[in-house]
């Protein structure tokens, strides 16, 4: 079947680009000491407690890309480029690092969580192209988890401002 183009010539009906977000899994391990530099110790004390001492966690980090599935490879992108990209942007700068002292960035950014998928985010942008990342999820422990999508602007239902969508 034909469909006649917007300038009028005759071409084949093209199906609309399929679409998937892959994601991929790392680890690393880190320490940090969870404490704001405009603080006093005791200001770091009550808002951060336990955190404001010195301690690690084994990260789990979830990176989803989205894009169009290859028709010839049949893939969101190249499995092999993902796993250099996250070695780069994650596990070189962050495995087995203290953060607050070993990572730049973190010298006058709190350590938290959110933080730190916030700097995942921005390093990966430096190896994928525009639009691809979809979101990060860093877990510090099996019970404490943030998701981060690069800072896209909360659409929050009304009345329902405490989940963030997905």
């Amino acid at each position: 079947m034909q469909t006649p183009r917007a300038s009028g010539g005759p071409h084949e009906d093209i199906a609309p680009p399929k679409t998937a977000t892959f994601s991929r899994v790392d680890t690393f391990s880190a320490s940090h000491r969870t404490a704001c530099k405009s603080l006093t110790d005791a200001e770091n004390k009550k808002l951060f407690g336990p955190c404001n001492q010195k301690h690690g966690h084994n990260y789990k980090v979830v990176v989803s890309i989205i894009g169009e599935i290859d028709p010839i490879s049949g893939m969101v992108i190249d499995l092999m480029d993902l796993k250099a990209y996250l070695q780069e942007a994650i596990t070189k700068p962050l495995d087995k690092k203290d953060l607050d002292e070993d990572v730049p960035y973190f010298a006058n950014v709190v350590s938290t969580t959110e933080n730190i998928a916030m700097f995942i985010w921005e390093n990966l942008q430096k190896y994928l192209s525009p639009n691809k990342l979809h979101k990060i999820k860093l877990y510090e422990s099996e019970t404490v988890s943030v998701t981060y999508k690069g800072g896209a602007p909360l659409a929050f239902a009304a009345g329902d401002q405490h989940e963030l969508p997905e």
